[in-house]
């Protein structure tokens, strides 16, 4: 990137944007790949693309105020980014967690206007959130905060404008509530939220997409390097709905999980997660929604620790965005890990990915690895504007080949550099030319 760019982008969000970290590191990650491209194309420049890009078409603010249990009245901050919908309807998850702010949701806006221009499919780019912590509330205080979140959405949201999804803390649980209040609202029934339940208009194979859809690209990046995924070990990070679906799909591809983790720390399985084990996870984490150190079964759990020190082939980080710093990258290159594909949304830090970038190592950004939820998310559009529910096969099957598809796109724009695909820049090439 040339100086001259690179005050400009940085004046820009510095006036308009401070202080919102992740957002500029979003920002940067793009222009930094694409900056060639761009001062070589006098287009770009004379209708000013990158200022275009880089702002949101709207951020929308709102306060979500609801009873606990005790009725005491509770108040949070919510918001949606509709960032981007020159490619279509924006689409985008909403995330539940209190960490949530302006900032992490532009930078997850951002970054979905480029994972969704990957997939071919058409979508524009949004997110939305609060920092309500769902964590330890009650199913009716979740139920009160949805429906109370939902009066005020409802309002900025719609089947051919913004089709809200989940993200992390906005499982289908979460989404159910939501819907059903829109429905209540509206007394109109369409396909306005994507992440429903298939008994009232979701899609099969929703809650396994972007675990699948990460695996299904984690093979194809492999087998472009004559390598594949069998018998090889892999550390998984996190414990929701995308890393144990990512364990499942490679149990089923015959490699050998060795990691989850949650915020209490990394649960080893020494000899590799087993289907029983598996099922264990589901019931823990995804219906008890419980903790890894609860779990009574044979694995060790190491209280406070990441599984980034455990050597193994292949990382797949599928917790939450900057979980991975330069250090932590860095032994994973040193304990010769063949491949990193992110399953959560930027994973590693800036210091982290230039590590990657650095050395000698198949690194796949969530752009491209982590499409697959968002991809079946318009699979389930689909089937509601046709009034009809698909099967769960061939739901697996468009995923397949849609994950097969962005891979393509990753690599069509760049050569190789000793050997290895840099598949950040081709995804963001890519996307970039298509948006």
């Amino acid at each position: 990137m040339s100086q001259s760019l690179h005050s400009h982008l940085t004046h820009h969000l510095e006036t308009y944007h401070a202080h919102q970290t992740e957002f500029h590191q979003a920002v940067y990650e793009v222009i930094e790949d694409v900056a060639e491209l761009y001062e070589d194309n006098k287009k770009y420049q004379d209708w000013n693309i990158i200022e275009r890009m880089i702002e949101p078409d709207r951020v929308i603010q709102f306060r979500v105020t609801w009873e606990d249990d005790k009725g005491d009245v509770q108040v949070n901050r919510a918001w949606r980014v509709q960032f981007n919908n020159v490619l279509g309807a924006y689409k985008g998850g909403m995330r539940f967690h209190p960490t949530v702010n302006e900032s992490i949701l532009k930078f997850l806006g951002f970054e979905q206007c480029f994972k969704n221009a990957l997939t071919g499919l058409p979508m524009g780019g949004g997110k939305g959130g609060s920092d309500f912590d769902p964590k330890g509330k009650s199913e009716r205080e979740v139920f009160r905060f949805c429906t109370a979140l939902m009066q005020e959405l409802s309002k900025y949201i719609g089947s051919h404008h913004d089709v809200p999804a989940g993200d992390i803390g906005v499982g289908g649980r979460e989404i159910g509530y939501m819907f059903g209040h829109y429905l209540k609202l509206t007394d109109n029934w369409q396909g306005v939220l994507t992440g429903k339940s298939p008994l009232f208009g979701g899609s099969c194979g929703r809650e396994e997409a972007t675990g699948y859809g990460l695996v299904y690209f984690l093979e194809n990046m492999l087998n472009a390097h004559d390598k594949d995924l069998k018998d090889k070990t892999v550390l998984i990070s996190g414990a929701g709905n995308v890393a144990i679906f990512a364990a499942e799909k490679c149990l089923h591809k015959n490699a050998k999980v060795i990691t989850l983790s949650d915020s209490g720390g990394t649960l080893y399985f020494k000899d590799g997660m087993t289907e029983q084990q598996l099922a264990e996870m589901k019931e823990l984490k995804l219906k008890k929604r419980g903790r890894l150190s609860d779990y009574q079964g044979n694995a060790e759990f190491k209280k406070g620790l990441k599984p980034w020190s455990i050597k193994a082939d292949i990382a797949l980080p599928c917790a939450t965005q900057n979980e991975i710093d330069a250090a932590e990258a860095q032994m994973l290159f040193d304990n010769k890990t063949i491949a990193v594909a992110e399953g959560a949304n930027m994973p590693l830090t800036a210091q982290a990915q230039a590590v990657m970038l650095a050395n000698p190592i198949l690194y796949a950004p969530g752009k491209a690895s982590n499409a697959g939820g968002v991809a079946v998310s318009a699979l389930e559009r689909t089937q509601n504007a046709e009034m009809r529910g698909w099967k769960l096969e061939r739901v697996d099957e468009e995923l397949k080949t849609i994950m097969q598809d962005i891979h393509t796109r990753c690599t069509e724009n760049i050569e190789r550099v000793e050997g290895l695909y840099p598949y950040r820049k081709g995804a963001n090439v890519s996307s970039f030319k298509k948006l």
